[in-house]
């Protein structure tokens, strides 16, 4: 092995003298580079093979690269590249080669070595490339995706993507991405023949091309490629994709009425076929000669080019009375509504229009909860309190056990100041089970703390307590505490904590209302210097946060140490016990404290 790494060293001798000879390494530097290349190679040579160590010498060689450019440009010299740059490469190709032979399975590798083939090999290196890879991976369509892309936008070669495109489709024949990236090469190949034959017009030059034929030139490879990938993959998706890629070309006119009229034809059953036709009608301009110019007529305009799409979408939910069918025009609704618009008059006239809609759909119950929440949203964004309501209580008579519909419901009325609020708090928990009522109570507490009395606060508070159980209590009654200490200090927090003492769980955040009122609780009976009341708040904080919070053993420690009451014997008890029940992190924390505190520095 010594041998054929010698050998491989010395291999490199002559583009390192030059590197030194043309000033761009000093020879410190050239002795640092052989020592490193050494240690490199022998990673790679060895008996037992990894991965990473071939990533790292191609890392090195990259960086080596790239260091060369930047003091080639710094000096100025751009010569003897062939000497310097191009053995470097090779040098990489190499090493790729031997990686993705031993690991052939890894897609990442190969496209590391897409990628160095990119930025520093020859286009023909790149091509052998991606030949290989997929060689290996031909059940990835991606791959050849990426490869026939580079043959079309970075080899200009036509030709070649389309053959792999062709190979890729014999492997993957109903892969609708292949057929979509297939179509879209044969319409830019299209407009780069029609591109280069103005050129020629332009130069006067007569040039004899038969690809120049006036099928090609307007697409007809392209068609034939949506005539067969459309008697393969069905369904309306796909085919608007098809239609979006071909209005991006404005020579096929022709090709792009052929497949909107048979998008209506073939998918008339398919909501998503309705609804690309109904808001086709923004696309389409005015007839009139005389565009609008004023804010007023412009907003006239947009408001009939409006009015045509919902008569498509009238026309869909006859012919389609679907859920989807009706999900796809309210959307379309909602879309226009919440648009941005300095008129009054189409503000107005899409409220009228989305509301008018709503009802409609709301009445056949062909609605779902999730365009009722979005309605809701929607109108509460813009104030529209009425509406809102009017959503919001059709919502909840058709969703009766949604706690989310229940909660926008009170969320309006409580905007909107009604005075029934906790009539309907009290009906919404008829309707809902107790598991999903916890959001409800907080915000019937929350809204009664700002609209009601302490004593209306506490009462709903309390209600709740009764109410919520299992896990969701523990929520509740932080809540309560900390509305307890917002209200009344911590007298009135210690009272309610006092009153839940044995129903609360243990807590593990540091920042609840509870962690919070026993460190109060601390400082209060140190002023009261009753020791036994400081010793039963801090058992009561260890067990519910000694497991993780080295500081609260150490005050403990220094509150038996420095209370006129307390007894330093108990602090080696403390310790041990401290030791016991933290871990990691916190457990040596706690041991650098001690110590410090020990030899008086803390």
């Amino acid at each position: 092995m010594a041998e054929i790494i010698q050998e491989r060293i010395e291999d490199r001798l002559p583009e390192l003298e030059q590197l030194e000879r043309i000033g761009l390494f000093s020879h410190a530097e050239i002795k640092a580079i052989i020592k490193k290349a050494s240690d490199l190679e022998y990673k790679i040579q060895r008996r037992t093979l990894f991965k990473e160590d071939f990533i790292s010498y191609v890392q090195y060689e990259i960086n080596l690269l790239e260091l060369i450019q930047r003091r080639r440009t710094r000096i100025g010299y751009s010569f003897k590249k062939d000497e310097i740059e191009n053995s470097i490469v090779h040098r990489v190709q190499g090493v790729f080669q031997r990686a993705s032979a031993k690991w052939k399975d890894d897609v990442q590798l190969w496209l590391s070595y897409v990628v160095f083939c990119k930025k520093w090999a020859t286009k023909t290196q790149l091509s052998k490339v991606f030949s290989a890879m997929l060689a290996i991976h031909s059940n990835k369509p991606a791959l050849w995706i990426m490869a026939a892309k580079w043959e079309m936008e970075d080899r200009l070669s036509s030709e070649s993507a389309r053959q792999l495109f062709l190979r890729a489709l014999r492997f993957h024949p109903e892969c609708p991405k292949l057929y979509k990236e297939y179509f879209r090469m044969e319409l830019m190949h299209a407009e780069k023949l029609r591109k280069e034959k103005e050129e020629f017009e332009k130069a006067s030059m007569d040039v004899e091309n038969p690809d120049y034929s006036e099928e090609i030139l307007k697409g007809e490879l392209a068609r034939i490629i949506y005539k067969n990938s459309v008697s393969i993959i069905k369904g309306a998706e796909f085919h608007v994709s098809l239609l979006s890629i071909a209005q991006l070309f404005d020579f096929a006119k022709d090709l792009q009425k052929e497949i909107y009229d048979d998008l209506q034809a073939l998918h008339t059953d398919d909501p998503l076929t309705w609804d690309y036709v109904a808001r086709q009608e923004l696309e389409i301009e005015s007839q009139t000669e005389e565009q609008p110019t004023t804010k007023q007529a412009k907003a006239v305009e947009v408001s009939r080019k409006e009015e045509r799409c919902c008569a498509v979408y009238e026309e869909a939910v006859k012919t389609l009375p679907t859920e989807a069918m009706w999900k796809c025009y309210i959307t379309f609704c909602l879309e226009r509504f919440t648009k941005k618009s300095n008129s009054g008059f189409l503000r107005g006239k899409r409220l009228e229009r989305t509301m008018t809609v709503f009802r409609k759909a709301h009445e056949l119950k062909l609605l779902s909860e999730c365009q009722y929440k979005q309605l809701i949203v929607s109108l509460l964004c813009h104030n529209l309190l009425r509406e809102a309501l009017e959503v919001a209580v059709a919502g909840t008579e058709l969703f009766r056990d949604s706690g989310t519909m229940w909660q926008l419901k009170l969320r309006v009325l409580i905007e909107s100041k009604s005075p029934d609020i906790a009539m309907l708090f009290e009906e919404a928990f008829v309707h809902l089970k107790p598991q999903v009522c916890l959001p409800l109570w907080i915000s019937w507490a929350e809204w009664s703390e700002g609209a009601k009395s302490q004593e209306d606060t506490e009462a709903v508070f309390k209600k709740a307590l009764l109410a919520v159980i299992g896990a969701d209590s523990v929520t509740l009654k932080n809540k309560y505490l900390d509305w307890a200490y917002r209200s009344g200090g911590y007298k009135k927090a210690r009272a309610v904590f006092k009153r839940y003492s044995q129903t609360f769980i243990v807590v593990t955040s540091l920042s609840t209302p509870y962690s919070r009122l026993l460190r109060q609780d601390f400082y209060l009976c140190q002023e009261s210097c009753n020791m036994a009341n400081v010793r039963e708040y801090y058992e009561r904080a260890l067990r519910e946060f000694g497991s993780a919070d080295s500081d609260l053993w150490m005050d403990y420690m220094k509150e038996e140490l420095n209370h006129p009451l307390g007894r330093p014997e108990n602090c080696g008890q403390i310790y041990w016990r401290a030791m016991k029940m933290l871990q990691g992190e916190s457990a040596e924390a706690f041991v650098a404290k001690h110590a410090m505190h020990q030899t008086g520095r803390l």
